[in-house]
């Protein structure tokens, strides 16, 4: 009887501290619970702590309650100036209703699919209202907030409350990129060649002008030169009339002996002349008399 009674006290314990353990649950401080009964919503469930439940009738989903975030998809939009943009952006959310989030989409999977195609939607409402140069200045920030706006009014039908809108990238798509960059390409070559040919014309100026003044100092300078040449065959003509004037037979001599020396420099020199010529009257006498009689 005693074993009977002590086997039937521990299946008693032993049901009574399972049926305890299935009634309590612990909700961290980073998390939020939804309590069900038989999948039916019963109450929410936001501090943290130790909690109750009926067991085995009702069960308990668990969800963050920290800010999350989502990277969304790049999408092409297109501006109201007709440009196309690949659009790169990102939102932090948070649940906010627990219930209504549990009814609406489930899981975070799910929305984060609905937060995509909310995104999706708001980057081209608000993008295709202005030029794509708004997106790439410093109206950015405006435009973002615009975004997290539309986003956050429609999201709060499923029970989440959106914090922030960034756009990471904003670009140009691929095919637009290469238009641009050849365009680009095209218009520095105009631009070199402008600036080729501009030096070419400057260096041409130069060259002229260069070519100019080397004329006016070339000519400049063979007029000092004549000038001077003629100066100096004056003051040689001077000198040799006042050589001439002062003694005529030593001048007379000197120039024979120099006609000498340069008519007779060869090795192999012939003349031919009249044996009472001129030429030859200092070879007889010093004073020019050695060839009365004949020729030397």
């Amino acid at each position: 009887m005693n074993r009977r009674f002590l086997a039937i006290l521990g299946i008693i314990l032993l049901g009574g501290g399972i049926i305890a353990f299935s009634s309590l649950f612990t909700v961290h401080q980073t998390q939020q619970a939804l309590v069900l009964q038989f999948g039916n919503p019963k109450r929410v469930v936001k501090d943290a702590g130790l909690h109750f439940k009926i067991p085995f009738v009702q069960n308990v989903i668990f969800l963050d309650k920290r800010m999350l975030s989502y990277d969304g998809t790049g999408e092409e939009v297109i501006a109201s100036d007709r440009k196309r943009l690949v659009v790169d952006a990102f939102l932090r959310y948070r649940i906010s209703d627990p219930l209504r989030f549990y009814q609406t989409v489930g899981n975070e999977r799910v929305a984060q699919q609905r937060l995509n195609a909310l995104l999706t939607s708001s980057l081209r409402q608000v993008i295709g209202t202005v030029p794509l140069q708004s997106v790439l200045t410093g109206e950015r920030a405006a435009l973002m907030g615009q975004i997290a706006q539309r986003v956050n009014t429609e999201a709060k039908d499923l029970g989440i409350s959106v914090a922030d809108v960034r756009i990471r990238r904003a670009d140009l798509p691929e095919a637009n990129n290469q238009a641009i960059y050849a365009r680009m390409k095209t218009e520095r070559e105009r631009e070199a060649r402008e600036f080729r040919a501009q030096g070419a014309e400057i260096s041409q100026r130069i060259r002229s002008r260069a070519d100019r003044e080397k004329t006016v100092l070339i000519a400049e300078a063979q007029k000092e030169a004549q000038i001077l040449r003629g100066e100096g065959d004056g003051n040689a003509v001077r000198i040799f009339a006042e050589a001439f004037g002062t003694d005529i037979d030593f001048f007379t001599f000197y120039r024979s002996m120099q006609a000498y020396r340069e008519s007779l420099g060869g090795e192999d020199t012939t003349m031919v002349l009249s044996p009472d010529s001129d030429f030859f009257r200092y070879f007889g006498s010093i004073l020019g008399e050695g060839n009365q009689g004949g020729s030397r």
